[in-house]
């Protein structure tokens, strides 16, 4: 930790790594200033105004990741890294992208997706990878010159996390070819602008399954090694490559965590279900649960005033609290004119009155009743295409489940129709068997953080997104040495108090040879009868 004396002030340094690892900041702050202060700071430097969807993350001397929280201190929050270093990273992934109004904006998506993609957290078939690898070369070195392009220039670049020939020769062949719709076009990239290539990168990017998604090992009820992750859309758990489960915010009632066990708890219209994660560490576990509330508040609270303290450990726990900070996506959504702003009577019935957290938002879909209970369950704000584009109409308001439709700018893109088909292709063929055979989140971090081992109850192969799972066990509650120790160490004290009682102020005579010993006779006089009098005298000065 570096800091430098004033005449009365101590500045502390840090530095900031950006979406380019070859790019840093220094930065300077005062023990005073809170985290929100370091934020805006990197996002003026990078000239960013739609800083909502970006945070700063850090890594703990105990090796465990963090979002720095921008009401709290930044020195108690780092208080024992030495030197103080931060990523810059993409906090929240917009559901579309394409809707953001800055071009600054969405080039930091697509920084973060690219590397998302390296690092092998942006997991894809060998075809949808191929595309995306060849969109990077377009947007980095744009047309193909035969030229300049010799040899085998992608071999250059890493792109991809398992980088194979089979891969790279795909490719330079779409780097090559034409884009489908011109004179020769056969659906390569050759003839793109680097706004039209970024464009259509973000456009398929954010149609897969792992977009925005930060992988969590963690382990299921059989000890099998699965991945959990939470996005836009929901909660998902991968095992291996594969998607096993998609737990949407619509279907999410309760998130909270024991000890190591991270816990969902569902509401399906048949009934309910817990389903349980268990995490190598309480610290990685108390992170995921941090992450899966912000998560969902950011994307399914109508205003940042109706969130209030989240407690999501147990009774021996600690009882961890949560204060989110921050506007919402539809707050975002309403400032840029994309969503019809709510009416004073809607907002007035969703605000009125404060309540008792427990670990689930009050969303457009679930107003406020008059026990302060819910009547329905948040919407997922991920249920419309991302290729449809319109204006609302004016007498129509937004009730959450049209977020990604709205006053839109028109980006379907004339040279990238192909990429449906592109897209929507089955498992990668043989040309590339290498790539698709791999695990995407073996390797998916690159901080030097304990990353947490996820435990998910999965029981399956492939589930839809409609999936309904089959009645499941609550999961097992850990041992905790607390909740064992804490009944244990009262009975005990009871039991004793109890006993110094009938010694000390009854006169049975069973007890009359017992209160003569002299040890007993100096215990009463050393410290029964002080402890006696002091209680005494302090119950008499309250009453």
């Amino acid at each position: 930790m570096f800091k430098s004396r004033g005449d009365s002030n101590i500045v502390y340094k840090c530095t900031v790594r950006l979406l380019e690892d070859t790019e840093i900041l220094e930065c300077e702050f005062h023990p005073s200033y809170k985290g929100k202060f370091l934020l805006e700071h990197v996002c003026q430097q990078l000239n960013l105004t739609e800083t909502d969807y970006f945070g700063l993350r850090y890594v703990d001397a105990g090796g465990q990741r963090h979002w720095l929280h921008l009401a709290k201190l930044i020195l108690k929050q780092v208080k024992d890294a030495s030197p103080i270093l931060f990523s810059f990273r993409v906090k929240f992934y917009p559901p579309n992208p394409l809707l953001l109004k800055e071009d600054v904006t969405r080039f930091q998506i697509y920084l973060q997706l690219k590397r998302d993609l390296l690092h092998g957290r942006l997991y894809c078939t060998s075809n949808e990878a191929a595309m995306l690898g060849a969109l990077i070369i377009q947007i980095e070195l744009g047309d193909y010159d035969p030229s300049i392009h010799v040899g085998n220039y992608v071999t250059e670049m890493r792109l991809l996390l398992r980088q194979t020939d089979a891969i790279e020769s795909r490719i330079q062949e779409l780097h090559r070819e034409p884009v489908e719709g011109t004179p020769g076009g056969t659906g390569g990239v050759k003839g793109m602008t680097t706004q039209e290539a970024e464009q259509t990168f973000l456009k398929i990017a954010c149609q897969l399954d792992t977009y925005g998604v930060d992988p969590h090992p963690v382990k299921d009820h059989r000890s099998n090694q699965l991945y959990l992750g939470i996005n836009h859309s929901g909660i998902l758990t991968f095992q291996g490559s594969r998607k096993t489960h998609h737990f949407k915010w619509s279907e999410v009632h309760k998130i909270n965590f024991e000890g190591r066990m991270f816990i969902v708890h569902l509401n399906y219209p048949e009934k309910k279900h817990t389903v349980g994660f268990k995490c190598p560490s309480g610290a990685a576990c108390r992170h995921v649960w941090c992450c899966a509330i912000e998560q969902m508040l950011f994307y399914t609270l109508p205003s940042s005033s109706d969130a209030c303290v989240y407690s999501g450990g147990g009774l021996f726990s600690w009882g961890t609290k949560f204060k989110y900070v921050g506007r919402t996506e539809r707050e975002i959504l309403e400032r840029d004119g994309l969503l019809k702003p709510r009416d004073s009577q809607e907002e007035g019935s969703s605000t009125g009155g404060k309540r008792k957290a427990s670990s689930v938002p009050a969303t457009p879909s679930t107003p406020m009743t008059g026990d302060f209970g819910y009547s329905s369950l948040p919407r997922s704000t991920h249920s419309a295409p991302l290729e449809e584009s319109g204006t609302v109409p004016d007498h129509e308001v937004c009730d959450g489940g049209c977020l990604l439709s709205g006053p839109t700018v028109d980006i379907a893109l004339a040279c990238c129709d192909h990429l449906r088909a592109v897209t929507e292709e089955p498992k990668p063929s043989a040309a590339c068997p290498e790539y698709s055979a791999r695990d995407p989140f073996e390797h998916s971090s690159t901080e030097s953080a304990a990353t947490t081992h996820v435990t998910y109850v999965s029981q399956t192969s492939h589930v839809a997104d409609d999936w309904r799972p089959p009645a499941l066990q609550p999961p097992p509650r850990p041992f905790s040495l607390l909740r064992a120790f804490v009944p244990s160490f009262l009975f005990v004290w009871l039991s004793l108090a109890l006993a110094a009682l009938l010694l000390f102020e009854t006169d049975w005579p069973v007890l009359r040879q017992l209160k003569r010993k002299p040890e007993l006779v100096s215990l009463r006089h050393h410290y029964y009868t002080p402890l006696k009098e002091y209680i005494k005298r302090k119950v008499i000065e309250l009453f």
